[in-house]
Formats: structure tokens, sequence, C-alpha cells
């Protein structure tokens, strides 16, 4: 497995899962992913967990607060990019007509960050790394590979990633991939009307050797599929769903040659 030192800026850096029951999600994740869960204490009777596979770490979840809860918000993963400065990002994130959820702000001594929504309604997370460089494992089976857009406007959704993060632009017009550095990273589609009242929002993928027999025991273990499993021509193979709280995640085959 390889294990990344440090991440580029505008590179996806850090999942981070927000969920209504925090030990369902822990025992979903390790019985799907084989997740070991490691629990920091955040306050009283509050916990960050962290989670690995090998001891490197993937990403993290923690359980919402009632406040979060009473306003509604649904279980959902949280991404963070990369950046060499949280504010200078979230200053010319603003200029470019995002809303500023959360300023930036320390998070102890291990980073800086701030919560985003770009023009189109998508929510992202900035990261200056300090002690925490994010994702120990990025790109390998058990850990997360791809971040997607979706989004009412994509146009508009490409001018802003594009000035903020420098992201080149390929694909066509049914699907667009962002690159960074020249680096594929992550894709973008437009919501479609058949898909019912779906909110522009992003979505990570997670690094499988099997699709069918991770969705199906994503389903076993009370998750449901939304998407899939289906091919995508000469790439691989891909499904997307919810865990048992709700929040949305996707899973990816990487066809073999």
């Amino acid at each position: 497995m390889a294990t990344m030192t440090s991440y580029a800026p505008g590179n996806f850096c850090w999942f981070e899962l927000v969920t209504s029951d925090q030990n369902a999600a822990k025992d979903f994740s390790n019985k799907l992913f084989g997740w070991k869960a490691d629990d920091t204490p955040m306050g009283p009777d509050s916990f960050y967990t962290m989670l690995s596979i090998d001891g490197k770490n993937i990403g993290a979840l923690y359980g919402m607060d009632n406040e979060q809860k009473k306003r509604g918000i649904p279980p959902h993963w949280n991404l963070y990019t990369s950046t060499g400065s949280a504010d200078e990002t979230t200053k010319k994130a603003e200029s470019l007509g995002a809303k500023i959820l959360m300023a930036p702000f320390d998070v102890m001594d291990v980073g800086r960050m701030s919560i985003i929504q770009d023009p189109t309604g998508g929510m992202f997370c900035t990261w200056e790394a300090k002690k925490h460089i994010g994702a120990a494992l990025y790109g390998e089976i058990g850990a997360f590979c791809w971040s997607e857009l979706y989004t009412n406007n994509p146009d508009a959704a490409k001018d802003f990633y594009s000035k903020l993060f420098g992201w080149e632009i390929g694909g066509d017009v049914n699907y667009t991939e962002w690159k960074n550095d020249g680096k594929a990273i992550g894709g973008m589609m437009k919501i479609r009307a058949e898909w019912g009242e779906v909110p522009p929002h992003w979505i990570s993928y997670v690094l499988v050797s099997n699709c069918d027999e991770v969705a199906a025991k994503l389903t076993s273990l009370g998750g449901k599929i939304y998407v899939g499993p289906q091919d995508i021509e000469n790439m691989g193979r891909f499904a997307v769903a919810e865990d048992p709280q709700g929040a949305e995640l996707a899973i990816y085959q990487q066809k073999t040659k």
C-alpha cells in the first residue's frame, strides 16, 4: 500500500463522515471496508473517530450534535481540498462568488480549515496542513480514490474551480474531468431531472477489488444502492449508495488490463 506524505494544493486530501449514529457508522464501515476505528475525545461524551487500514488513516467520522440534528442536517461526507493557505483560498473563493459557511480557523495544531459553498451550491472544506497532512493512504483498495461534483450549473462550476484551484478541464459534454497538474483527480456531472430533488453536492469513491461483492455486502448491512453496479466503458465498474444512516458514498472497481 502506498503511503501519502503530502498533498499538492488543489488535491483532495481528507474525507470525513458526519453521522447521526457514530457507533453504527463505525460498525458498518468496519464490516464493509475493514476500516479500524480509533476514538479521540473531543469533549464530554464526544469523540472524533479516525478510520484506518493497516495503521494508515484513510478518513474519519464523528457524530452530529443536537443542534445539527435540530437543523435537519442529513448525514454526509465532508470533502477536504489541500491548500497552502486556508485564509487566501477562502478569500479568493468568496471573491469568485462562493458563500463562506465557516471562516478559516485552527484545528488545534494539526491544521487550519474553512467550509465553503461554491456558487452552484456544492460544499467543500479547505485544509492547510500542519501536523496532519490528510489521508495517509489514497488510491489503494479500501481507501478513497476519486471525488465527483453533481451540480445544476456545470459551466459556473468549471469557471469557479478552475480559477480557485487552477484545475484543468477535460472530459466531454456528458462528463467533466478535473485535472490538477495534469493528473485526473475527479469529475463532475449535471444533475438530471429524472434524479428528482437532488441538491448540488460532492461525492467520493472508495476503491474496491470487486464492486458487485461490496455492493451486495453493503445492502446486507442495511445500506441502499442507488446506481449500479454498472460498467464505465474501458475504465471499471461502480455503484452509488448510501449507508444505513443515509450518508451517500460510492465504490469503484478499476478495470484490470
